[in-house]
Order: C-alpha cells, then sequence, then structure tokens
C-alpha cells in the first residue's frame, strides 16, 4: 500500500502540505543517512560524517512537526538509529587501539546494521507506514 499525497483523507490542505513537506524532509534525511552507511562500509567515504550531523540536525528540528502522524516514528527511527550506533562505535573503539582485525569486524557488523536500519526505513516511509511499531 503506498500512501497517496495528492488527495488527503481529511481534505484539508494544510494537512496535505504538512505531509508532503514532512516526505520531503524524510526523504532527503534518509538519503543523507544511505550516503552515511554506504560510506561506512566503501572505502573513501570521508564526507560521511558531516552528512551524517546534517542529517541528525535536520531530524532533530523537524521531528516536533511530525508529532501526531506516521512521520513521527521515521524521525523516532533515524535519531535512535544514529544514537545506538554512536554508542556502539564508541564501545568499541578500543578494539581498534588494542586489536585491528576485531575493531574492523565490530565496526563493520555496526555499519552493516545502520545500512539495514536506513533501507528499512526508507522503504516503510516510501509505503506510507510507520516504522519501529509492533504490529
Amino acid at each position: 500500500m503506498t500512501q497517496d499525497f495528492t488527495t488527503p483523507a481529511t481534505g484539508d490542505q494544510a494537512y496535505l502540505q504538512k505531509m508532503q513537506s514532512l516526505n520531503t524532509v524524510g526523504t532527503i534525511s534518509y538519503v543523507l543517512h544511505l550516503i552515511v552507511a554506504v560510506s561506512a562500509i566503501v572505502p573513501g567515504g570521508q564526507m560521511g560524517p558531516l552528512f551524517l550531523v546534517v542529517a541528525l540536525i535536520l531530524d532533530m528540528v523537524n521531528r516536533d512537526r511530525a508529532a501526531g502522524t506516521w512521520h513521527a516514528s521515521h524521525f523516532r527511527w533515524r535519531i535512535r538509529t544514529v544514537l545506538i550506533a554512536a554508542a556502539l562505535y564508541l564501545l568499541t573503539f578500543p578494539l581498534w587501539l588494542l586489536l585491528l582485525v576485531p575493531g574492523w569486524i565490530a565496526w563493520t557488523v555496526i555499519s552493516i546494521w545502520f545500512l539495514y536500519r536506513i533501507v528499512t526505513g526508507f522503504m516503510a516511509m516510501n509505503k506510507g507506514q510507520e516504522i519501529g511499531t509492533a504490529a
């Protein structure tokens, strides 16, 4: 099932514009997160951290606008994904200092998990579905 933004269920033009705006912000954020996720796995992703900070700020600034809509779950999903990944990277950082291979493996696993979360969320948003809620 896809979300039709051309015909709002409420008939309210302001609601339609809000949903289109949230969808645009969400798409931009997911694309930035996707660039970060891919650059974390593929060597040479020097712009990854900058895009991650921009996407996180974008999500933090706009999440209150999404309150009461299915988009709120996506803002929460992206913010939590970044915070959990950051905590995991910090937790496994000593592995890089002590043993290179285990550190590399740990960070690769975290990066793949991050990519999975972003792709899953992006697909759900494109279908107009909430993410991260029990069905």
